[in-house]
């Protein structure tokens, strides 16, 4: 494929991520240089970002970021709000240009190799932006054609418009597409040439169920074809699910970046709380182990609760323990902290 033309006038009408951004990077191409990074230094890695730093004004924004996400990834990108996450994706879409440092796609640099970068990235954006003089099937052939499809391109558009069912809907004027319906054609748009790199900037924001889960099997569907995907949310559950890393940004810095796994094994998250039901109250004044009060967080009346380490302490043995001790244990439930939960430890850890 040749090099793309230059943008005229109504790209900025499409709403489509890469329309927009290709047109800004048109206007100003010089601003930056590669930084020194070239296609052959970062061709391991789907998306490499190194020494990020970006000022709106007075706000430091970006605070020397460095990340990688490795190819065929789903790496999940977590923060509060203001962390500087969607700054990060801005300058990976070239929406915005960064102070100092380099970001490469696929190898090529953002702003010096803006044209290829562009290519193998496509962003679902967190605003419903949308144009409404065309149907949907007419959005995506203009959003391909930027990247010089014509009537070939027309087979993956069919699946893409069965696969987010949208099928029904592919004559209808954008307009006329209830809110969850235009966040599938937004995920359609940056899906319609083929990138190799998907960002999904919280799309699934203020969808109901059933789009939730029809969108994150066919991203599934996507990831399993070998796509990166790098997924923004709110829903930490989803990306307790999905992602196989994870970076927390807070106040422009990253201050964790391990695999799912890991993160679930730090801090609160290696803690399991135990309740127990006994049959009779149990005294205010009760007699147990040392080992086994140690691990007692309350008990009032039937109910005693105990925390445990799940890499140190057995659960089995502290039943065992109770019983000898005495209690006449006649129900018990368990609870694991999950990634909100440690999220929510290290975000309201560093504010302290």
């Amino acid at each position: 494929m040749g090099d793309l033309p230059r943008p005229v006038l109504h790209v900025r009408r499409t709403g489509g991520v890469v329309g927009d951004e290709t047109l800004t990077m048109a206007s100003d191409s010089n601003h930056h240089t590669n930084g020194g990074d070239s296609a052959e230094a970062h061709a391991e890695a789907a998306i490499t970002i190194r020494g990020l730093h970006k000022h709106f004004g007075a706000v430091h924004a970006l605070r020397g970021v460095d990340l990688t996400v490795q190819r065929g990834e789903f790496f999940g990108l977590l923060g509060p709000n203001g962390a500087g996450k969607s700054t990060l994706i801005n300058i990976i879409a070239g929406l915005t240009r960064s102070d100092s440092g380099s970001v490469a796609v696929m190898g090529y640099d953002v702003v010096s190799q803006y044209r290829e970068s562009r290519r193998r990235l496509g962003v679902v954006p967190q605003e419903l932006v949308y144009d409404s003089f065309f149907n949907v099937r007419e959005v995506l052939r203009l959003q391909a054609g930027y990247f010089g499809f014509g009537s070939e391109i027309e087979p993956w558009i069919d699946e893409l418009l069965d696969g987010l069912m949208l099928a029904d809907k592919a004559s209808a004027n954008m307009r006329q597409l209830s809110g969850g319906m235009k966040r599938r054609v937004l995920v359609a748009q940056a899906l319609v040439h083929k990138p190799q790199v998907v960002v999904l900037d919280e799309p699934t924001a203020g969808v109901d169920v059933e789009l939730r889960q029809s969108l994150w099997g066919f991203v599934r569907r996507l990831h399993g074809e070998g796509h990166t995907i790098v997924l923004t949310t709110h829903y930490l559950e989803e990306a307790e699910q999905l992602c196989d890393r994870i970076a927390i940004l807070d106040g422009g810095k990253v201050v964790a970046l391990d695999t799912t796994a890991q993160l679930m094994d730090k801090g609160i998250g290696r803690i399991v709380r135990v309740f127990v039901t006994t049959a009779e109250p149990l005294p205010k004044s009760l007699e147990l182990p040392d080992a086994l009060r140690a691990l007692v967080k309350w008990h009032d009346g039937v109910t005693l609760e105990l925390q445990l380490d799940k890499r140190r302490d057995s659960i089995g043995d502290v039943l065992k323990l109770l019983t000898e001790s005495g209690v006449d244990i006649v129900d018990l439930k368990t609870s694991e902290a999950d990634l909100e939960d440690v999220f929510v430890e290290l975000i309201q850890g560093r504010s302290k």
